[in-house]
């Protein structure tokens, strides 16, 4: 399979640095006020989605003229957030991996939305990313690899009941055949201790979540 990435662009928190790792034939959506930031830093979406409710009327001109495609839909009778609208986009192109920028911030039912969002990427065998100036998460069922992206903490938290047969390597609080519990702590402020750490699970939802202060 041919590797294919697609970033998704929302009106959360966004660092400004991912605009660097964007490359030539990645797949770009911007949802609503993601659009505007993609634009104002020359980035052509290649599709902008969403009820546009946080833009101006000029705003929104820039957006579409600026976009390959426009999905507008109306800000009040609809089912799925802007940033579900995009994701929905983003499994259409059957990509090999969905970063996700903007999508937490001050709202936490937002912010907790899009991160079980993660799940359905699981689900779909696409691996999927949310990136913000603090953070970088991301949620496996098997093995992962944790990259040194620069952050000080590696965090795992269990998004199932439990999370059985946990074995780390390359970390500073190594575990072997582990346990997590969903409300236990245990896996919290981790840290790297090579340039590449490993997680490996029996079973379960774990998130892996890189962070700093």
């Amino acid at each position: 399979m041919t590797s294919k990435r697609v970033f998704i662009y929302a009106g959360g928190e966004i660092d400004p640095i991912s605009i660097k790792s964007i490359k030539q034939d990645d797949y770009i959506i911007g949802a609503d006020r993601g659009a505007l930031f993609l634009v104002d830093n020359g980035i052509k979406p290649h599709i902008s989605v969403g009820d546009f409710d946080s833009v101006n009327a000029e705003e929104f001109a820039r957006i579409q003229g600026f976009s390959d495609e426009i999905l507008s839909c109306d800000a009040v009778n609809k089912d799925l957030t802007d940033t579900e609208l995009a994701f929905d986009i983003a499994i259409e192109q059957q990509p090999t991996e969905i970063i996700m920028v903007g999508v937490s911030g001050s709202r936490l039912d937002h912010t907790l939305g899009n991160i079980h969002m993660l799940l359905r990427g699981l689900e779909q065998q696409i691996s999927c990313f949310i990136w913000d100036r603090n953070n970088y998460i991301t949620l496996t069922d098997s093995t992962h690899i944790v990259e040194d992206r620069g952050y000080t903490y590696a965090s795992l938290l269990a998004l199932s009941p439990e999370v059985t047969g946990i074995n780390l390597e390359g970390f500073l609080y190594p575990l072997e055949n582990a346990t997590l519990k969903m409300g236990q702590s245990l896996g919290v402020s981790n840290r790297l201790v090579e340039a590449k750490g490993t997680i490996h699970i029996a079973s379960g939802l774990l998130l892996v979540i890189q962070s700093k202060d």
